[in-house]
């Protein structure tokens, strides 16, 4: 028995080469992705220098500088997970997410309504808001200070929250599945050396929590009234309402449902 199966995975080993292989090349090729447009890409630079240099070291007899970087390296998977440890979390929590987990589309295009509409609005009499939309990370860590409402999502009400005369208006707000959840939420800051210094207190704390969560967040400067939009860390400004609906569809609304839009509006035509 044990030796057909020898011969079984004998027979078979180039097959099992090839997924090992295929295997490795994926988790490099999501790492990548991962770390791509951030500060870790820099991180990794320095360490993949800093090899070099030990190889360099022990080539040339420095001893002293060849045993420095022998300890520093010795303890490099530690060092990782310490400096990296943000987007290590952000990494497990997208691996922990349900792939065929879908929303209905019908839902979610009138939920983006609301909030394109309500960031219209704000961005033409430059009135500053920070709207938060939750994904498959659940957000209810930065929800603990935060002031409940659970009420439906309509663009009124969204408009009335960030009015400079309301008291819920600083903060963000958080909104699921068509309704809004919290307001005056607190969001944790990025610390991204990177981030331009023109950007603001309120782009700051999206950035930050899109380098946590996989939630898609929406800023409107107060000072310009442009529209940005913010995930995985990344921010996309001075946008158009055309454009934010469009980003915003290609995310949340499901192909299928956007090609029946297309074939509605052409029947009709």
């Amino acid at each position: 028995m044990t030796e057909s199966l020898y011969h079984f995975f004998q027979s078979y080993r180039i097959l099992f080469d090839l997924a090992d292989i295929f295997i490795v090349s994926f988790i490099i090729y999501r790492v990548i992705l991962l770390i791509r447009g951030t500060r870790a890409v820099q991180m990794v630079a320095g360490i993949f220098v800093l090899v070099i240099v030990y190889f360099v070291a022990r080539e040339l007899q420095l001893l002293t500088l060849y045993w420095l970087l022998g300890r520093f390296l010795s303890s490099i998977l530690l060092i990782i997970i310490i400096i990296f440890q943000r987007d290590i979390r952000r990494a497990l929590t997208q691996m922990g997410q349900t792939p065929f987990s879908t929303s209905p589309g019908e839902d979610e295009s009138q939920s983006l309504d609301e909030v394109i509409g309500a960031g219209d609005y704000l961005s033409k009499r430059r009135i500053g808001a920070l709207m938060v939309i939750e994904r498959e990370t659940g957000l209810r860590d930065y929800m603990e200070s935060a002031v409940i409402l659970d009420a439906k999502l309509s663009k009124e009400l969204l408009i009335s929250l960030f009015l400079p005369a309301s008291p819920l208006h600083d903060g963000g707000v958080m909104v699921r599945k068509g309704r809004i959840l919290n307001a005056r939420c607190v969001l944790p800051l990025t610390k991204n050396p990177y981030i331009s210094r023109s950007l603001g207190t309120r782009h700051r704390a999206a950035i930050g929590l899109s380098e946590e969560t996989d939630a898609v967040v929406i800023v409107v400067s107060e000072e310009t009234g442009a529209i940005s939009l913010v995930m995985h860390g990344g921010i996309t400004s001075d946008l158009d309402i055309t454009s934010l609906r469009n980003r915003l569809e290609a995310i949340f609304v499901p192909k299928e449902f956007q090609r029946n839009i297309w074939k509605n509006w052409l029947n009709r035509a």
